[in-house]
């Protein structure tokens, strides 16, 4: 049975400085970023959050039907970034779609806190390898939607 909304923000603790892998799902796993302009409106969200100062995102994946976002909080609650971005793509892609407050997110996310001994570089390779590992690319570099501050390997 997979973790309630509740359940996943249990014990969540939010440490500016801290890097975190998070994982956010369209809401019933719509597969809504397999649209090039639903894709791009949401990834210019994430640069935003990083732009206003809240996060420095080291790296992401936007799959058809998730977000995995290898970030460091630079400011604020983790929650709340979550959130702002869940917001506002949200907001954009219902522009997009002519849909006004429609809900495009489930509720809630999962969050790795990263620890010190982890290798960070070797993490954000795993997230961007996400396409591959799926089976919706046989490389990397083909697939559109993802983004690192290292050179995959």
């Amino acid at each position: 049975m997979p973790p309630s909304a509740i359940d996943l923000r249990r014990g969540r603790v939010s440490e500016i400085g801290r890097i975190y892998l998070i994982t956010a799902v369209t809401l019933d796993r719509v597969p809504l970023f397999e649209d090039l302009a639903l894709a791009r409106t949401t990834i210019a969200h994430l640069h935003h959050a990083d732009a206003h100062g809240r996060s420095k995102t080291l790296a992401w994946v936007l799959m058809p039907d998730h977000l995995h976002w290898l970030v460091q909080l630079a400011d604020g609650e983790l929650s709340r970034l979550v959130a702002g971005f869940k917001a506002g793509s949200a907001s954009s892609i219902n522009r997009i779609l002519q849909t006004p407050g429609q809900r495009r997110w489930q509720t809630g996310f999962h969050d790795h806190a990263l620890r010190t001994e982890e290798d960070i570089a070797a993490i954000a390779r795993y997230v961007i390898a996400n396409p591959l590992r799926a089976g919706i690319v046989t490389s990397v570099r083909a697939y559109p939607h993802w983004d690192t501050v290292w050179l995959p390997e």
